[in-house]
């Protein structure tokens, strides 16, 4: 069984770990421009990280005081070990630790049926974002 850790941190102590995993993610792997992958609400943003057991980043999320969930990568390499879920897991209990009603991601149209299995439904049209077809999905909290 693969092992891995889940910790929350913050923008200014893991900016490293955290953008270097976006960057392989979203800038190199998924050619989204970096101008778009970075934005003021990193600083904002409550961050999940994942290290695996040799104490490397792996994944990452992000969810804004709002409740948008986001910026959900995980390194090619360990895809399908059910980190993915656990950073998502993670950030809604940050939301329900933080007394939200509810939370909502724009998800890319490829990973609509990951975020249906977590009780989160499809609100609206698809839309483009970076080049890529999202749609943006809403999940209650009480």
């Amino acid at each position: 069984m693969f092992e891995y850790e889940i910790k929350n941190c913050q923008w200014k102590t893991h900016q490293d770990a955290l953008s270097m995993i976006r960057r392989k993610v979203f800038i190199e792997e998924q050619s989204v421009p970096e101008d778009l992958e970075w934005d003021e609400f990193d600083k904002k943003s409550q961050h999940i990280l994942a290290l695996n057991d040799r104490d490397e980043p792996i994944a990452t999320g992000r969810i804004r005081s709002d409740g948008h969930i986001g910026r959900m990568a995980v390194l090619k390499e360990f895809r399908n070990k059910n980190i993915g879920s656990a950073i998502l897991l993670a950030l809604i209990e940050l939301a329900e630790k933080n007394q939200l009603q509810s939370v909502y991601c724009f998800a890319q149209t490829s990973a609509i049926g990951f975020y249906l299995k977590y009780g989160f439904e499809v609100v609206g049209e698809e839309f483009m974002d970076a080049g890529i077809p999202h749609k943006r999905m809403f999940k209650n909290l009480k």
